[in-house]
Parts: structure tokens; sequence; C-alpha cells
């Protein structure tokens, strides 16, 4: 996400305002040996409650990520979610859902934890039997009748609701619009939406069925497979063709029109607005074609199936990349304070998300700079390219404000924790501009033809998978020729900012001291 042009805080791509930034004036590709042991997650005290008959009590776990330390669950592999989810026509009333997931386990189960933080259940099932649950902090915890064994295959059906009303001192999940919902999961909310395995690194397919009433039209990642209407209500269902990480999910609800049209090679491009503002959005939906021909001619084709824009009446502070549909405020098109060159940059910002973040996905949240960083590099690109902002002007304005930035957010390959209760606060400039900084660092040590043949081999290679900040810095130096392992080091992981190769009389500006007290 980019740090929005608004002034409060949103979860997932933050853009800081024109005048702020610099320069303004298959299941999965993954081996067996990269699957992570899962086995637990998380549920909120809105959950229902079922005792457990285990001797232990139930507790929630984590995959041990630096920042969101429970997050996610040891102990299985998702390979496919199905989400059901009826919508009441009011976006103040929860929604009823039913979860089914089909995944294998990596060790052997007498327990399964999900994460699930924002609903009550009515009840679970494993392997279609009626299994035990209750909740343990921020997980689900399902006591089957009999414990899994290692490398078997399980489905987990949970029927519950899914709450549309924000949780006490909780961002993200649902987003209230004007006329009804749309989703916004990262970094740690897809569990406020549905039980799951609510980290990056386990990616699965998605089926998504919708059911709203007459007036109502329902979309949401992937393609369309059904329209199913019954009396006064319709039921909608999608379909990815890749794998999706929870926290790219989207669905959105609402009195909308659907545009179509078709980006390069024929791939279709499908754009949801409200209704009533289709003629004054089109002149923008109308350059999404050329954005896509312009990302794909720097760093190659087109990973997924389709793609578009959400726009949404709803006031978040962000854009999001969800994949295949990213959701952008209304507002950021029809606000005149905000450049055209601007709001352009932002539209590829997300859009190149879809590669640099949902088709290569980051293994662990401190590789979010993987994600932002190149997000940020390609937004520049194109301004630079399509409306004279040059990138170099950009860039040493960054790195005059790298070392406050790796002061205030850590450097770009270790931020800081999130705050508390402010879990999106890992999005801060270091992992924007100031990753994007360290791309240029790299370029500038490489030059150009290595650097633009590493963004197409990390794309092709990683390529509906995660991957880490080594792995970028193995393949930097294997693209390379030479190993970039200590020039990196400094540029990824330094309290201060290295020397500019190329710009000896860069200098980054000291942060002010705290005062005395």
């Amino acid at each position: 996400m980019p740090l929005t042009p608004r002034t409060h805080a949103g979860p997932a791509h933050l853009h800081p305002s024109p005048a702020s930034r610099p320069g303004n004036d298959a299941l999965r590709r993954r081996t067996g040996s990269s699957r992570r042991r899962r086995a637990a997650g998380l549920l909120a005290s809105a959950v229902g409650v079922c005792l457990l008959a285990a001797s232990a009590p139930a507790a929630p776990l984590g995959v041990g990520d630096r920042l969101f330390p429970q997050l996610g669950n040891p102990g299985y592999d998702v390979a496919s979610y199905d989400l059901s989810f009826t919508y009441p026509g009011n976006n103040s009333k929860p929604l009823t859902a039913v979860t089914t997931i089909d995944a294998w386990t990596t060790t052997e189960l007498d327990r399964v934890n999900l994460d699930f933080a924002h609903g009550e259940v009515q009840s679970a099932e494993v392997d279609g039997r009626p299994a035990a649950f209750t909740g343990a902090g921020e997980d689900l915890v399902i006591t089957p009748d009999e414990p899994l064994p290692a490398g078997s295959w399980m489905r987990i059906t949970v029927r519950h609701t899914s709450d549309p009303v924000s949780a006490a001192e909780r961002d993200g999940g649902w987003v209230r619009t004007a006329d009804g919902l749309a989703m916004a999961n990262q970094a740690d909310a897809a569990h406020l939406v549905f039980p799951c395995n609510d980290h990056p690194s386990d990616k699965a397919m998605f089926t998504i069925r919708v059911t709203a009433p007459d007036g109502y039209t329902a979309v949401a990642n992937g393609l369309p497979t059904d329209v199913d209407r019954v009396g006064r209500a319709t039921t909608w269902t999608y379909r990815t063709q890749h794998p999706m990480a929870t926290e790219l999910a989207q669905v959105s609800i609402g009195r909308s029109t659907v545009l179509h049209r078709s980006g390069p090679h024929g791939l279709p491009v499908r754009d949801v607005v409200p209704a009533k503002d289709r003629a004054a959005l089109e002149p923008w939906l109308e350059k999404t074609p050329g954005q896509l021909a312009w990302m794909e001619g720097k760093v190659g084709p087109y990973p997924f199936e389709t793609y578009g824009i959400l726009m949404a009446a709803a006031d978040t502070g962000f854009e999001l990349e969800t994949q295949t549909l990213s959701l952008f405020e209304k507002d950021l098109f029809t606000e005149p304070a905000y450049p055209k060159w601007y709001v352009e940059s932002i539209m590829v910002h997300e859009l190149a998300h879809q590669w640099f973040g949902d088709s290569v996905s980051p293994r662990t949240w401190s590789d979010v700079w993987l994600n932002e960083g190149h997000a940020t590099w390609y937004e520049a690109l194109y301004a630079e390219e399509k409306a004279g902002r040059t990138l170099e002007a950009r860039m040493k304005a960054a790195y005059g404000a790298s070392d406050r930035w790796r002061a205030a957010g850590g450097p770009p390959a270790a931020p800081k924790a999130p705050k508390p209760g402010q879990k999106i606060s890992i999005f801060r400039p270091n992992v924007y501009d100031g990753a994007a900084l360290v791309l240029y660092a790299l370029r500038q040590e490489i030059g150009r033809r290595s650097f633009e043949s590493l963004e197409r081999a990390w794309v092709r290679e990683h390529r509906d998978g995660t991957a880490s900040t080594a792995d970028f810095v193995r393949l930097a130096s294997e693209i390379s020729g030479r190993d970039l392992g200590g020039f990196l080091q400094g540029w990824l992981h330094a309290e201060k900012t290295p020397p500019m190769p190329g710009h000896p009389d860069w200098k980054a500006v000291t942060p002010a001291a705290a005062p005395v007290k």
C-alpha cells in the first residue's frame, strides 16, 4: 500500500501528502523444504466458546514472525479457502459466513489453531465430523475427535458470523462504505473477517461466494465463475487462479457498476465503481491498460488472471493492493488538490504491487521493504517518465531524510515493531522511499542493465511464492556476478545511511537530538 495523500494513518499502503513526498515539488510454487510447520492461531473474546476436552489448556500460537509473533500457525499448510458470506443489506449487522479450509498437516496435530478474532462461532467440523472449539487470545482452537497424523489431508469447516463493525482499538478487516462493504486486511486483519492462517508465508487458492439482496453487486478476487439468482437475492462466486496471501483478500459489496475493458494480450480488466460516479471516474479507469503495458515493459508479463480498481466511497486514508482488485478511496480521483501526475503514479504504485508483494509475497513482515520499496520505485519511475518528476531529485531528498526515517522506524529490512493497537505502523517512510533508496543505491552500484535483469529475474523466479531479503541479496549477487552481501548489509540493516555510489556530495540530515529532561 502506498502512504496515501491523507493526513491520517491507514492500514496498508500509506502515501504522504504531495507536498511532503520526496521529489514533489498449481496450488503454489513451493518445494516441500520450504513448507513451514504450522499448528495454531488466534481468536478474540467475541468468539463463541465450546470447552475443549483436552488435558492442557488451549493457547494461542504463531509462526514466530519478528513483528507479529502470534500471527499465523505452525503444523499445517493451507491449500485452499472456500469463503461464503451472506450480506443482510445493512453494513452495521454481522454477515453470516461459512469458511472451509483444505490443508496438509506437516506434523501430528491433536489441535488445530486458526487465527480468528471478530465473530461468533456456531460450529466447527474436521473432515465432516463435529469438533470441539474454544478461543485462546486471537486464536480459534479446534480439537478433532482423533489426532491428525503428519502428512494427512484435512478439511476444516467453521460456521460463524463476520462483523463489519470495527473491533475496539482495531483497524482493518471490513471497511464500511457509503453503500456497502469492502476489505482491507493488511497486515494482520484478515482474521477479523474469517478464520484463517493469517500470515503471508502460507498462500493458498481462494473461492469466494457472496450472497446479497437485490440492488447490490458483489465482486471478489479472481474471475467470476457463477451468478445464481434466487428470490430477492443473488449469489456471486469468484475463484483465484493463483495462490494468494490472506491479507490480500478482497470482497466488494455495494450499489456498484462493474466496467469491463481489455488490457495487454487480451487481459480482462474489470473496475468496480459506485454506480452514480461511473461517468466521472471513467477518465481515470481508462488509463489502466496503458499502465499495465508500461509495467510489463519494465518487469515482464502481468502475473495474474485479471486486474482492476475498486473505487470505494469510504474514508480509509490509504490505498491497498488487494490481489487482482486494488482498493482505492474514490476521493483520490475526485479531489482537485491532487495533481494528475500524482494520482497516476499512485495507481502505478498499487499496480506494481501485483508483481511485488502479491505474486512475490514477503516471507516475513520484516521483508515488507521488498513490497513497498519496489512499488515506490516504479511509482517514482513512472512519474519521471510521464511527468518529468526526476527520480534522482526524489532519491536525493530521500537520502537527506533517510537517517531520520531509520531512527524513527528502523532500517528498511529491520523495521521497528508496530505500536500497540496500531499494527499498521510498520508502514513508515523507511519502507517506502527509504527502501526505494536502497534500490537506487543498488542500481548505482551494479549498473542499469544488471539491475533491470535482476528485477525481471526476481518476479520470474519467485512467481506465486514467497521470498525473503536474503533471497534478494543472493539473486542480486548472482545477476551482478559479485558478492553484494557486504554492500547491501549497510543499506538494509545499518542505523545510518551509507554513502550513495556516484553521489559523494549527498548528505543525510542528522536527526534532531532528543530534549534533555
